[in-house]
């Protein structure tokens, strides 16, 4: 079969590990690249110099040919390019946040419907050899039913971004958008046979005086209908990058824990230890766990979403949840209450 062709939007250093993803996969071929700066777009064409290198992402999906495009943009900026591409008849990888609005992901997810194209949404924790090995645990019935579901992360400060937009909250959004959108992705994932939650909230603060709601600290609880919750929780004011997944049942419980010392791409240590009510048991994981490694798996199931329509591992719904849940948490800490999830989230 022919390599699946991609075009990239977006170079910086996400954007970048997804070049990579993207070059290093025999059947995906990267034909198009924009890079807004001169300095990214001269690396991009040392780096890829078969493909195309645009400045600007509407003029790449105006000229390139390509199949899917891969968008690791600012925030602010995917509905407009989604919607571009999706309206001809492209597929879309969408990094998360798919937006940073409600109004802007419910019209991704609609335009995705309206031309019949494949949406996937960058939640690749679900493809880690350990946070997705955790739902085929719950799944196989070891805990029992899940009724109890933590996700916590302490690490460094953000880097400022490319331009500084991550620490400017028009084009980033949130904070809450930013990784926090992972770890409702992965609770909720986790709690699916409970339903949709049905309430929310959430609490923060910043250390930052001169800016109050970018947070530092921020944590936020939802519960179902039947009574199982989760609790989800992040600190930027600590160091390195620690990430545990804590999770009770009716029979038994899971601890897991990831640290990265240093980045990305060196060595992390990571464990998943199970309780199944009788015994303890250490979980081998196969493969690495990072999201660098589960980026590579993201990127080879796209190429399978393009060939056989094959279902993503997050879909528009599950993206639109995910942002959704950010923003009603961020409404819960404006105004000091816990709020209603279900109406403000229908599609």
């Amino acid at each position: 079969m022919l390599p699946v062709r991609f075009a990239l939007a977006g170079f910086g250093a996400w954007g970048k590990f997804h070049a990579q993803s993207i070059q290093s996969n025999p059947d995906a071929q990267l034909v198009a690249i924009s890079a807004p700066s001169e300095a990214s777009r001269a690396e991009a064409q040392q780096l890829y110099p078969n493909a195309l290198v645009f400045s600007d992402s509407l003029e790449m999906i105006a000229q390139a040919d390509f199949d899917i495009i891969d968008i690791v943009t600012p925030s602010h900026t995917h509905r407009e390019i989604a919607l571009a591409a999706m309206q001809k008849g492209k597929h879309v990888l969408l990094e998360k946040p798919m937006a940073i609005t409600l109004e802007d992901c419910k019209a991704i997810v609609a335009c995705a419907q309206q031309f019949a194209v494949h949406l996937a949404v960058g939640h690749e924790l679900r493809l880690s050899s350990q946070w997705g090995r955790i739902k085929e645990i719950i799944d196989a019935g070891t805990i029992g039913d899940p009724q109890y579901v933590l996700v916590e992360l302490s690490r460094k400060p953000y880097r400022q971004g490319a331009s500084g937009w991550r620490y400017d909250q028009n084009r980033v959004g949130s904070w809450v958008l930013e990784e926090p959108i992972h770890f409702f992705d992965l609770a909720r994932w986790y709690l699916e046979g409970s339903g949709d939650p049905v309430e929310l909230q959430a609490y923060a603060n910043s250390r930052d005086p001169q800016r109050p709601t970018l947070y530092d600290n921020f944590s936020a609880m939802f519960k179902y209908a039947n009574g199982s919750y989760a609790v989800v929780s992040q600190t930027l004011a600590a160091f390195e990058h620690h990430q545990t997944v804590k999770i009770s049942g009716t029979k038994g419980a899971l601890w897991a824990a990831w640290s990265g010392a240093l980045d990305r791409t060196l060595e992390p240590e990571y464990f998943l230890k199970v309780f199944d009510g009788e015994k303890l048991e250490t979980v081998k994981l196969e493969k690495h766990s990072g999201e660098v490694f589960e980026l590579r798996e993201e990127i080879s199931q796209c190429i399978e979403m393009v060939r056989t329509g094959q279902k993503p591992a997050a879909t528009g719904l599950d993206g639109l949840w995910s942002a959704g849940l950010c923003l009603v948490a961020e409404e819960s800490i404006r105004q000091g209450k816990s709020l209603p999830v279900g109406e403000m989230l229908k599609f």
